[in-house]
């Protein structure tokens, strides 16, 4: 039995700047709060919580004199409270939230409805519609702007960072049959990140290869969903957070496994999952 993974696997760029900088700033006032998780990964969390970096409900429920803002970013509601508050802010950010923060902020600013395609209960998408000045909606049914008392004319549109591309072109190809009107004016911003776009390009080119893929990352992760629903469209996938969920009748019959992983999830879990497949793998050779 082969084991196979994409190119890039573990932390994107966006999630290791926002451990890197968080961890520094802990280990600097002996600890730090984070307003929510940082990541959406359970293991990472825990790992977090050994340096004393731990997740508050709210600004209220802050006790240090520092909270730290998450790689998905926040609107600017919740800076001004945490400035009103009086504590220190570390934003974490990751940059391609923020160019999706900015081109909100832009489409505000010349009188556009912003239309966040993505899940509208995300905390990334939550912080973008708030730099488009709540003007404007999150969905992922372009049809969910007839619902609205008038349909804007002037509509601008971006993306969460880490939906599938080919699904935004749909989304948009279908606003623009939906929407699209007299004097009306609609503005597309790619949003989707870079190294997001890179991991679902490779792990899709895996998936074609292998009888069985496996899926890491934290049951509460967008782009780890995103990858179990590309790869499901192709083979047989399971979705696991750590090695001890994998069922060893998953691997029956299959030549090739491939193991791919969400961008908050972190190598000694990815090494762990990979590990486990082989133990199962000699034992199968050796029986």
């Amino acid at each position: 039995m082969e084991i196979i993974k994409p190119e890039s696997l573990g932390f994107c760029s966006g999630v290791r700047r926002a451990i890197t900088m968080i961890t520094a700033a802990a280990s600097k006032n002996n600890g730090i709060e984070t307003l929510g998780l940082l990541v959406h990964n359970n293991q990472v969390i825990e790992k977090l919580r050994e340096l004393n970096i731990k997740p508050v409900l709210n600004i209220r429920s802050a006790r240090g004199r520092i909270i730290a803002i998450s790689a998905h970013g926040v609107s600017p509601r919740i800076f001004e409270e945490i400035k009103k508050s009086g504590l220190d802010v570390l934003d974490t950010t990751c940059p391609f939230v923020r160019r999706a923060q900015k081109a909100a902020q832009n489409f505000a600013a010349a009188g556009f409805f912003t239309l966040v395609y993505g899940e509208a209960d995300h905390s990334e998408v939550s912080g973008i519609l708030g730099w488009a000045g709540e003007k404007g909606m999150a969905t992922l049914d372009a049809n969910s702007l007839k619902k609205l008392p008038e349909t804007p004319r002037r509509i601008g549109v971006v993306s969460q960072t880490t939906q599938i591309p080919s699904d935004f072109i749909k989304f948009s190809s279908a606003l623009m049959r939906t929407c699209f009107q007299r004097d009306s004016e609609i503005r597309i911003v790619d949003t989707i990140c870079h190294e997001t776009r890179e991991r679902q390009t490779n792990t899709l080119k895996m998936a074609i290869r292998s009888d069985v893929i496996i899926v890491v990352g934290g049951n509460n992760s967008a782009n780890t969903r995103r990858l179990y629903k590309l790869c499901s469209s192709i083979t047989n996938t399971h979705w696991i957070e750590t090695s001890s969920e994998i069922r060893s009748e998953w691997l029956n019959g299959s030549q090739t496994i491939g193991v791919t992983a969400g961008t908050s999830t972190d190598d000694d879990t990815i090494n762990g999952v990979i590990k486990s497949l082989k133990k199962m793998s000699q034992a199968r050779a050796d029986s």
